[in-house]
């Protein structure tokens, strides 16, 4: 059984409000932030931007930082010398508890994967699996970037089960366009997403790339000879305009007779087991990675699992070392054929802002879940 569960992305808020940027949250289940939570990863914005998303009406809120996150970042505050573009930089112990210890219903993904279960009374009580990670590829001094001599090696250790990814880079080719026509997303990216077909990838960075794509991939109905990374249909959706008060919605539901043609949900077939994989390895350890799929997860990076206000949710980080695998993962893939790609950037436009610093709405995303735990059938 499957209910709709509504998701609603926004990325690249930059430290403002969402009174400040002219948008109100839609009501839904779940809030996907996809990264740049800051302009400069200062405590100021950090308490500003943590307060209203803690006190949000969502079930879960499932974070990642981004490039501008500059004090999430231990590597990068650790190189830089406490400092960032001749300022001090914020501790980064301090800045980590602001946000790991804003809310309970808060989950923040640090490129590792996670088992959520909705189980709010009036909720969908549907379960999906998500990775998140904070990596762009990228030139300059800022947080959370990797070359591309890293590039594959990163984005191999998503776990090929996850039903929905959350980057803050986008794939190339996929809500990346800058102005002048260049994609500038992760071609590695793209070919892990084209390899795992998951249902649904919310990613930002690009500003100006906000929307969706859905994409069909080649060889989806079985073919013995599958060849990841080519997709046999891109779909290009259409959503408001900026100054339009419509809901910003991408329905991927039966309701319309659109539905994600994406039938192989993990939580389906693997009965909530735990994921086969999950990676919470820094960047700097990314070598030893291809030599052993067990990693010793410092206690900073576990996560232990959370609730929220009403005490009803759960979210369970796995560990890394984990020996259950799921089942019938080509079958997983096969079932897979369709991705819908979504860039929710709120800032319109990048630095230096021509004419002007302009905000998106957010973008609501429903699909049907499987469920996991009986209940009404109440929606958002």
């Amino acid at each position: 059984m499957r209910r709709k569960t509504r998701f609603v992305c926004v990325s690249d808020t930059h430290g403002y409000l969402p009174a400040e940027a002219g948008f109100k949250l839609p009501t839904g289940d779940v809030l996907i932030h996809a990264g740049d939570l800051t302009n400069n990863g200062s405590t100021s914005e950090l308490r500003r931007t943590m307060d209203w998303i803690s006190k949000a009406d969502f079930e879960i809120k499932i974070l990642v930082a981004g490039n501008h996150d500059v004090s999430l970042d231990p590597e990068f505050y650790s190189k830089n010398g406490h400092t960032f573009h001749g300022n001090r930089l914020e501790d980064h112990r301090k800045c980590m508890d602001i946000v790991t210890g804003a809310a309970p219903s808060v989950v923040l993904l640090r490129h590792q994967a996670a088992v959520i279960r909705l189980t709010r009374e009036n909720g969908p009580r549907t379960a999906f699996t998500v990775f998140g990670s904070p990596h762009s590829q990228f030139k300059g001094s800022w947080a959370f970037g990797y070359g591309n001599d890293e590039a594959a090696a990163l984005w191999d250790q998503i776990p090929p089960e996850v039903d929905i990814v959350v980057t803050h880079t986008p794939p190339q080719s996929y809500c990346d366009r800058k102005p002048a026509g260049k994609f500038v997303g992760c071609n590695a990216l793209r070919q892990r997403l084209s390899d795992i077909r998951p249902p649904l990838a919310i990613c930002g960075h690009v500003h100006e790339g906000r929307g969706y794509i859905r994409v069909r991939w080649r060889n989806g109905d079985g073919d013995a000879d599958i060849q990841p990374g080519h997709e046999a249909e891109v779909v290009h959706g259409a959503l408001p305009p900026r100054t339009s008060k419509k809901l910003n919605l991408v329905d991927l539901t039966n309701k319309r007779g659109d539905c994600l043609d994406n039938h192989g949900f993990s939580c389906e077939i693997s009965e909530l087991q735990p994921l086969s994989k999950t990676i919470t390895t820094p960047m700097s350890l990314l070598p030893d990675i291809a030599e052993s799929a067990v990693d010793t997860v410092p206690d900073e990076q576990s996560h232990q699992g959370s609730q929220d206000n009403e005490g009803s949710s759960s979210a369970a980080a796995l560990p890394s070392n984990s020996d259950t695998k799921l089942h019938s993962l080509g079958s997983l893939r096969l079932l897979r054929k369709e991705t819908c790609i979504v860039n929710a950037a709120i800032m319109a436009s990048s630095w230096p802002h021509q004419g002007g610093k302009q905000f998106n709405a957010p973008i609501v995303v429903d699909i049907e879940l499987p469920v996991w735990q009986s209940g009404p059938d109440v929606t958002a």
